[in-house]
This record gives structure tokens, C-alpha cells and sequence, in this order.
């Protein structure tokens, strides 16, 4: 059988996604895997023994291309997400079984139905995706963390590019997609307060974030010299590496943090107070600490209405450094922690 994983969309979404192929792996023997991803993201899945093939898919796609996502003999399809689009695609080219949750008006394009309401938030993220698999009769397991491979290679540059050094090395994400962020001025205060207490860091993140970070955080500043600005500079995979070599690695709720879990290392998460952002859902499966604001669960961010607008300034860079230096010394399976 050939059962194509449907998931092209974040990083972090798509690392959350790997328990399905693993189980798919334990549950039936002979089974060809592929994964429909988001071209940024896809290469994340280079090297990985549970995944056969991987195919990339713009969501920005034509129909007719959409459908030439789904040719060459796929007998299922699992959408771990209702792109209504995609499910319209596959429906078109013929997949004879197709796995969807049931509660959208697009769900009559599967043929197969989930009837589970992620809303509630109340299970994680790779807990919702594996129960996708009892569209195809299939009894989900209990989820073992996610794992992404490096080669020894990739490996190699990766500790090449903190310069060989020895000291415990941090790398600070200070971007991200879907979460609100602590200040960029925040980050680099944490960033210039560790290099000084003899950490090695590396900043990372793409080209717009190292621009928006560069006129917000950085006017006029000098870095310290143990810090080794890589925003803009690194692929995916390069990414992963440089993360590999590190012993931490500090980030909002964003793709990073579980690329980190995925590679073995500690992360320092700061999330948000949003519903749909909670750590029951989205926490990294790794080891570490999670900082969440001590305040109300909000919906959504309504900006500077909210009373408690500044609830990430209560992450204090001194706070976040000493905590750091915590996972540093011994890192625990993540705890959560409200601050």
C-alpha cells in the first residue's frame, strides 16, 4: 500500500507530523510512506527511515498541479489538516481512500472521517495526527517523540560553524510565524548577557527576520565578539546543524524549538498566552524548560486593549539567562512554568 502524509505548511507542523510515518512503519508491515510538504520545510525529511518518498506542494498551487501532487499510484492519503484545496485535488486525480477530520464543509471530499474537534486544544499536536489513523483501521499507539537525522557531514559543518569552540553554545531564535515574540531588544540583551557570562551564541532566522531584528535591535549596536550573527545566512538543513552542535537553544513557539527536540537538544520555549498556542498542543517533545505568561488565556491578541498587554515583558533577560544556565548544567524532560 502507498500512503501519502499530507502536511504543507509550518516546520513545526510538519516535525509534529513525523509520529504518523513512524507508527504507519509499526502498524503495517510493507507499507510505502510519502509526505506532501511545503517546499521551505520538505528538506527537513531528508535521511529519515520512516519516510519512502517526499513530494512539495505550494498551497499557492494550481488544481492541475495540486493533482500532479497525488499521481503515481498513492492509495491513501491522510490530510492531518483540511486544506480545502488539496483535498479538492485529490479528489479530482482519484485516491481511492482519503483520510480527513470530519467537522468542515470540505470533509465530503474524503471518504474516510475523523470526528474529532481539535478546537479544544486539549491533547498535542502529534496525539490529534496519529489518531488520523484509524481512517485506514489502524490502532494509533501511544507517541514517541519525533526524530530528524544529520549526516556525519552535516554534522561536521555544523560544529565549523561555531568556530570549534568549546564553551556551552546557545543558539537564540528570535523570529517566528504563528506566536507573538518577546522583544527583539529582549533577545539581544539575552543574547549580549550570555556571551558575557561565557556562552557561545548564534542567532538565527531568516533574511526578513534578520532585517526586522537588524533596524529594531541592532541600530548602532556592536555585538560581543562570542556572538555570531547567522540570520539570513543559513538552509534549512544548515540550520538544523548549527542547532545539532548547540546545547540550547532559545525560541518562541516556532518551527525551531521542534526541529531542537527532534535533534536531542534542550530548548527554552517562550510562549504566548493564546488559546490556540497552548503547550498542551504545541510544546517541543523534548528536554527543557517552557515560560508562559501567569496570565488569563486569551483568545486571540487584541494588542494594547488587553490589561495585560506586556505579559512577555515579565520574561526578564536575567530570569531567561539564569534558567538557560539551569537546562545548561542538567537538562530534565521539559517542565512548564509560569512566570
Amino acid at each position: 500500500m502507498n500512503v501519502l502524509i499530507v502536511r504543507p505548511d509550518g516546520i513545526g507542523d510538519l516535525v509534529l507530523s513525523l509520529p504518523v510515518a513512524t507508527q504507519l512503519r509499526q502498524l503495517m508491515p510493507g507499507v510505502r510512506i510519502g509526505v506532501l510538504a511545503n517546499p521551505v520545510a520538505a528538506p527537513i525529511l531528508e535521511h529519515h527511515s520512516d519516510i519512502d518518498y517526499v513530494r512539495t506542494v505550494s498551497l499557492q498551487a494550481s488544481i492541475p498541479d495540486m493533482m500532479q501532487a497525488f499521481s503515481g499510484g498513492i492509495d491513501a492519503v491522510i490530510f492531518l489538516k483540511p486544506f480545502r484545496r488539496l483535498m479538492w485535488a485529490a479528489w479530482r486525480a482519484g485516491i481511492p481512500l482519503r483520510v480527513a477530520t470530519g467537522f468542515r464543509w470540505q470533509s465530503v471530499l474524503a471518504n474516510r472521517w475523523i470526528h474529532e474537534h481539535r478546537s479544544s486544544f486539549q491533547k498535542h499536536e502529534s496525539d490529534c495526527n496519529v489518531e488520523m489513523l484509524k481512517g485506514l483501521r489502524l490502532t494509533p499507539l501511544p507517541v514517541a517523540a519525533p526524530t530528524l537525522q544529520l549526516t556525519e557531514v552535516e554534522r561536521a559543518n555544523g560544529g565549523r560553524r561555531w568556530g570549534g569552540v568549546a564553551l556551552p553554545r546557545v543558539v537564540i531564535h528570535p523570529g517566528g510565524v504563528s506566536a507573538r515574540h518577546w522583544r527583539p531588544a529582549q533577545y539581544r540583551d539575552l543574547a549580549q548577557t550570555l556571551a558575557q557570562q561565557g556562552y557561545a551564541v548564534a542567532l538565527t532566522g531568516s533574511q526578513v527576520e534578520r532585517d526586522q531584528f537588524q533596524s529594531e535591535a541592532l541600530d548602532g549596536i556592536v555585538l560581543h565578539p562570542e556572538i555570531n550573527n547567522l540570520m539570513g545566512q543559513l538552509a534549512i538543513r544548515e540550520l538544523m546543524a548549527v542547532i545539532g552542535a548547540a546545547h540550547v537553544v532559545v525560541s518562541g513557539a516556532t518551527g525551531p524549538a521542534h526541529l531542537a527536540a527532534a535533534l536531542h537538544v534542550p530548548t527554552v520555549s517562550l510562549f504566548d498566552p493564546r488559546q490556540n498556542n497552548s503547550p498542551t498542543r504545541w510544546k517541543p517533545l523534548g528536554r527543557g524548560v517552557l515560560l508562559l505568561p501567569d496570565v488569563p488565556t486569551c483568545d486571540k491578541c487584541i494588542g494594547e486593549a488587553c490589561a495585560y498587554w506586556d505579559c512577555l515583558d515579565r520574561f526578564s533577560v536575567e530570569d531567561i539567562a539564569a534558567r538557560l544556565g539551569a537546562v545548561v548544567r542538567s537538562a530534565q524532560p521539559l517542565t512548564i512554568h509560569h512566570i
